[in-house]
């Protein structure tokens, strides 16, 4: 305060004279989807809201057209703008006490909503959960209880990888971490992935140094995993679980303990990076390159961008956790960002590879599986189950005509006919509509073959081939999530096999030329990162069959040598100037708001546009660009989507006073950019 605030104007003391305060002002940011509202607002504050009103908290805002009242959270409260004459509207309400808003969260919401030209409250729908006042009441009455909290164990070593990586941890340092390929047994008599194991042990560490580790995860399965090794390790009260398969009130009640100054591991998949931490020391992704860490909500930012930020505003340590390396890691590797860290001992599965889909023996026959893979499973179950990875769920996804090989198609709507479980009649997998007297309009032809085996089709055919052995089917219908080490067959899909205690006494891993005919530039990459986890779940020393895929894919996977894969396919993107090798974004809407979007960035120094071209609601664009340009480029496309959303439209024949809404849309590293 400067010497003529602090007295009055009379040149008396000023100690009984009246001080002329600022009048406080509300900044808040309005929970709205509109492009043009998504900067900060000032309200002014009442005076019977003048305790209340504080950072972090939710509040209602009136707006000014049509009197309506609109929900928000206050950034900051500031003295009123200078130079403004104007009266400030005041806030409506203040709808709760509790600061649900950290600074931090804030800060990487506006951060990682400007690098995807989107808008940062549609990152807070995802960083905040709903309102729950139940919980909220019962949350507040419980902190001004004293809390009798259990003592940390001592922190645990990182076992399998030496000092170096336990001083980068200690020094907050960046890694891409190679993990250790095998299942073990918890204290709790539980079994798990190793690479859980070793995650659980680096947050521990965290913690027991009085900071805070957030773990993202990709599913539910991977989530139990983790939760059971951190149980090993650290009091429960310690575990904080934020995820999608929470009730709305249990993962709000894990969010409002994340506000508390307790250091914690919170757990949960892609929105947990958003979560509030106190002093946070460690993010952790696992199997960053699973596509559910890829958010299909605007502004479309992966849990991999949203981590790098955050790491980067808060200077916590970052793990890269998986069995394979994606070709976004690998770009961070080579560029110097992330250090990699292998495992201090190498170990690896024993892959074996068959490229030939040979049915010498009567059971190969049975089974449809190669006779490799037929004797290796017939072995192994004398002594423990067998995995057997599949392609597709379901009984027979995809039918084609049996006399052209023409793929088979429903007469309503044109999608692809499948049949549902054994006995049923074919039907289209899109519209369901019955396939009754179908005929091929390729060559007439009336009779029907199965293109593709699911879940339910192997495990029937399995089941011929080994009479008298149990058959489990783990898919997205029938989750199942470990196996007990007694002779089985575990027929599972991608993504959806269960751990089975002690490891697995063989792992098939059928359809893999079926895999890589997807028309998808990652797809290598992907099928590696399927079979790597898969592989991982063997036992030491147990068989695992990779059938119908030959090359460096093959090779790959054979040797153990993923990072090396990875950097081959980094160098492919580097020559077709494909993701990760730049940034792309793709614009999409009508053709004239496109063509408006393009002519704003067009002029970037090595900007490249392809396209447009057409598609069912308007056209295309995709837009290339060196890294150092994209946050121009993004500030770019975000002022065009907002004069685009603030552009009045006609309304149409017969609809007065209905406005179309914008239809201009821009998604930065969009994944069909790639396929």
């Amino acid at each position: 305060m400067s010497e003529g605030d602090a007295a009055g104007t009379d040149g008396t003391d000023g100690a009984d004279a009246p001080v002329t305060r600022r009048p406080a002002a509300a900044r808040v940011v309005l929970d709205s989807p509109l492009p043009q509202l998504d900067h900060l607002f000032d309200y002014s504050i009442p005076d019977e809201l003048r305790d209340l009103a504080v950072p972090g908290v939710r509040v209602t805002v009136p707006l000014r057209s049509a009197g309506r009242i609109a929900r928000g959270y206050i950034v900051e409260v500031v003295e009123a703008a200078d130079g403004f004459d104007g009266v400030l509207s005041p806030l409506d309400s203040v709808v709760s006490a509790v600061p649900v808003l950290s600074p931090a969260v804030w800060t990487l919401a506006r951060t990682a909503s400007d690098r995807a030209a989107g808008g940062a409250s549609d990152i807070l729908r995802l960083a905040i959960p709903a309102r729950q006042v139940r919980v909220e009441k019962i949350w507040q009455r419980e902190q001004d209880e004293p809390r009798n909290e259990t003592p940390l164990a001592p922190a645990p070593a990182l076992e399998g990888y030496g000092p170096e990586l336990e001083r980068l941890l200690t020094d907050h340092a960046r890694v891409a971490l190679d993990v250790i390929p095998r299942v073990d047994r918890l204290a709790s008599g539980t079994w798990v992935g190793r690479w859980a194991i070793t995650l659980a042990q680096a947050a521990a560490r965290v913690v027991s140094a009085g900071e805070s580790a957030i773990l993202a995860v990709p599913d539910y399965r991977d989530s139990d995993q983790l939760l059971a090794a951190l149980a090993d390790l650290l009091p429960v009260e310690r575990i904080t679980r934020v995820d999608a398969n929470q009730p709305n009130a249990e993962r709000y009640r894990g969010f409002l303990d994340c506000l508390t100054d307790t250091p914690r591991v919170i757990l949960g998949n892609r929105s947990a990076v958003y979560a509030p931490a106190s002093r946070l020391g460690l993010l952790a992704l696992w199997d960053d390159g699973d596509p559910l860490h890829s958010e299909p909500l605007a502004p479309y930012v992966h849990a991999r961008d949203a981590a790098l930020i955050r790491q980067e505003q808060s200077g916590a340590a970052l793990i890269f956790a998986g069995h394979t390396r994606s070709a976004d890691v690998q770009r961070l590797v080579e560029v110097g960002w992330l250090n990699p860290i292998a495992p201090e001992r190498a170990s690896s599965p024993r892959v074996l590879v068959t490229a030939r889909a040979d049915h010498e023996e009567a059971g190969a026959v049975a089974a449809r599986i190669p006779s490799m893979a037929w004797r290796q499973a017939k072995e192994a179950l004398a002594s423990g189950p067998v995995l057997v990875q599949v392609a597709r769920p379901g009984y027979a996804p995809v039918l084609a005509c049996g006399t052209c090989s023409s793929a088979a198609r429903c007469t309503s709507c044109g999608g692809p006919l499948g049949i549902a479980r054994a006995g049923a009649a074919p039907a289209c997998t899109l519209c369901g509509a019955i396939a009754a007297n179908w005929v091929c309009p390729t060559c007439e032809g009336t009779k029907l073959r199965l293109v593709t085996r699911g879940t339910g089709r192997t495990a029937e055919e399995l089941g011929r081939a080994f009479p008298g052995v149990p058959v489990i089917v783990s898919d997205g219908e029938r989750q199942v999530t470990t196996v007990e080490a007694r002779p089985a067959l575990v027929v599972a899909t991608r993504g959806a096999e269960p751990v089975a205690a002690g490891g697995y006494a063989a792992v098939l891993l059928l359809d893999g030329d079926r895999m890589l005919a997807a028309e998808h530039l990652r797809i290598g990459e992907d099928c590696l990162r399927w079979w790597s986890n898969a592989a991982a779940l063997a036992r030491p020393g147990a068989p695992v069959v990779l059938t119908g895929v030959t090359g460096d894919l093959a090779r790959a996977l054979a040797t153990w040598t993923q990072p090396a894969f990875a950097s081959a396919e980094l160098a492919d993107r580097h020559s077709l100037r494909f993701p990760p090798a730049v940034r792309a974004a793709s614009v999409s809407g009508d053709p004239s708001a496109v063509a408006d979007a393009l002519d704003e960035v067009r002029d970037l120094p090595g900007a490249n546009i392809l396209g447009p071209t057409a598609t069912d609601d308007g056209v295309r664009a995709i837009l290339r660009l060196d890294y150092g340009q994209a946050r121009d480029a993004a500030k770019l496309l975000r002022g065009a989507v907002v004069k685009n959303a603030a552009r009045r439209r006609k309304a149409p024949p017969g609809k007065a006073g209905y406005r179309p809404p914008p239809t201009l849309r821009v998604r930065f590293d969009d994944p069909e950019i790639l396929s």
